[in-house]
């Protein structure tokens, strides 16, 4: 398949068109920004693509139609190539490393344009006047990102600035606290809230607290994300309370990531599917996303049971030399990596010493045994040298869930991962590498490879579906007069690269990704500054 004419990068200026008529030097000049020509554009609403240009001025699509006759001052040849919406990451950590590196190179390589951040109950502002929303979205505006980003206000990080790290129930005044906070967030500008209910502190909100702190969602119809209080054993139960927490509220309902952990729970996925349809028969709005892997990642922490970790890290790391409860940790903890599969299936994928990194990457078991030690023990040395600092892996699912969660119509596609670089100061560890891979391999490997879906479906749920969760009104869609971010690729080669084994690696096929109207990359090579801004959901009146 063809691909774009690097020559096109070329602006064409307004003095660059020339003729001689009646003797007189007539200069032609340009009608829009930029026009993408000769694609198979895929309009990100579900319907088959068709041939068809767009042409782009002050950021947004202005024309869109088969042949146009106006000429951009850039303009990229796409024939042979899919133009699409620019991809929206519902579940997204790519705004933990901004501040080192605003160019998100990951993010972008994988035609992702809107990040939406503050997922699994953890924001980076709460709504408290420390930490206001509206200034962290300036913050963000100043630092020219790569790609948009919106935000959702994490409730264990309003949990955590109220109550702390302790396991108990909030107080009647700490309860309206978090609530305001909850309502000054959203009236900032937060897309939603999140809650993380297996990490602290968030774990410790009961059902009610949760409700409380969701209600102002109800009036804005935006959405509750929640990582589930539990996705293995517990995972019917979890489904309810989630339910539960939506019904109560009267908020939509987003299951982040949506999993069956452990193979003795992947026959759940039927039952879950039942609950989740008969709520929304009955009045709840709910849906969820997922991301196009076998395994999961987290903190070696969540390994050991929550009331373990009640007080934070100096408590939990107390008690596993404490021979009062050491004991019980250490068996519950044994039967969640048992739940697993064992120990080869537990991934260490950063640490905070430089002495421990050559654990990086490694399967714990296989450390373990290089070290001459049992596994349960290595990982509690590990904890206690980098005071609880340790990433990991988790190999839990199944190919065949995975791809029917794909397949069902109220999945959209997330990452859950972080941005970074191949370079520079964000690469290091060894992160999963659905940050760097996670919407091409959906495109390569499950539409074109395994055709679980058809292409223009991947796209929807990619693209229009996301942008109505959030109510990015003027995104997801390629329509005269909305925002322009579109990304170009070749669907016979777009593949995603990186693997367990290495995660530094950016995929292919992907020819172009436009943001707001700027080119921010072009076969390869990308543009001198970000162009991404914060964004905040489009709310009715």
């Amino acid at each position: 398949m063809p691909s774009i004419d690097r020559r096109g990068f070329i602006a064409t200026s307004s003095t660059a068109l020339l003729s001689v008529a009646a003797g007189a030097r007539v200069v032609r000049r340009a009608d829009h920004d930029l026009i993408v020509r000769n694609g198979t554009l895929f309009d990100g609403l579900g319907a088959p693509g068709r041939e068809l240009d767009v042409a782009i001025s002050g950021g947004r699509i202005a024309e869109i139609g088969p042949r146009l006759t106006a000429r951009g001052k850039e303009e990229i040849d796409a024939r042979g190539l899919a133009v699409t919406p620019g991809f929206i990451d519902i579940h997204s950590h790519g705004d933990g490393n901004l501040t080192e590196d605003p160019r998100a190179e990951s993010v972008i390589r994988q035609g992702v344009t809107t990040i939406v951040v503050g997922a699994d109950g953890s924001s980076r502002a709460t709504g408290s006047l420390d930490k206001p929303f509206a200034a962290y979205l300036a913050g963000l505006d100043r630092l020219h990102p790569g790609p948009n980003v919106t935000a959702m206000v994490g409730l264990g990080s309003v949990r955590g600035e109220v109550i702390g790290e302790m396991d108990r129930r909030a107080t009647p005044d700490e309860l309206r606290r978090m609530t305001d906070m909850v309502e000054r967030a959203l009236g900032d500008g937060a897309c939603g809230a999140s809650s993380g209910l297996e990490y602290t502190p968030g774990a410790f909100a009961p059902l009610d607290e949760l409700i409380a702190l969701c209600t102002p969602l109800a009036r804005r119809g935006l959405p509750y994300a929640t990582h589930m209080r539990n996705e293995d054993d517990r995972l019917l139960e979890a489904i309810d309370e989630s339910l539960a927490v939506a019904r109560g509220a009267g908020c939509p309902l987003e299951i982040s990531h949506l999993k069956t952990q452990g193979p003795r729970n992947w026959p759940k996925l039927d039952v879950v599917f039942k609950r989740i349809a008969d709520a929304r028969a009955a009045g709840v709005t709910a849906a969820w996303d997922w991301y196009p892997y076998v395994a999961y990642s987290t903190g070696l922490t969540n390994l050991f049971p929550v009331w373990s970790r009640d007080g934070g890290t100096a408590a939990f790391l107390a008690r596993l030399d404490d021979p009062s409860v050491a004991p019980r940790v250490k068996q519950e903890a044994l039967a969640k990596v048992e739940l697993i599969g064992g120990w080869d299936n537990v991934q260490i994928s950063s640490v905070r010493l430089a002495a421990d990194r050559d654990a990086e990457g490694k399967r714990l078991g296989a450390h373990a045994r290089g070290a001459g030690l049992d596994p349960y023990e290595d990982a509690v040395a590990l904890l206690k040298r980098n005071n609880g600092n340790v990433g990991m892996l988790g190999f839990a699912m199944g190919e065949e869930t995975l791809e029917r969660i794909l397949a069902h119509p109220l999945t959209t596609i997330c990452s859950d991962g972080g941005g970074f670089a191949v370079d520079g100061p964000t690469r290091r560890g060894s992160p999963h590498p659905r940050g760097a891979g996670t919407f091409p391999r959906v495109l390569g490997h499950y539409v074109r490879e395994r055709t679980v879906i058809p292409l223009e479906v991947a796209i929807q749920k990619m693209t229009s579906l996301p942008a109505a969760r959030v109510k990015l009104a003027d995104r997801g869609c390629l329509a005269r007069g909305l925002a322009a971010d579109i990304v170009v690729f070749d669907p016979t080669r777009i593949a995603d690269t990186a693997t367990f084994a290495n995660p530094f690696q950016y995929p292919a096929g992907i020819s172009a990704v436009i943001v707001n109207g700027g080119v921010t990359l072009r076969d390869g090579q990308r543009g001198a500054v970000g162009t991404g801004t914060s964004l905040r959901p489009h709310l009715s009146s």
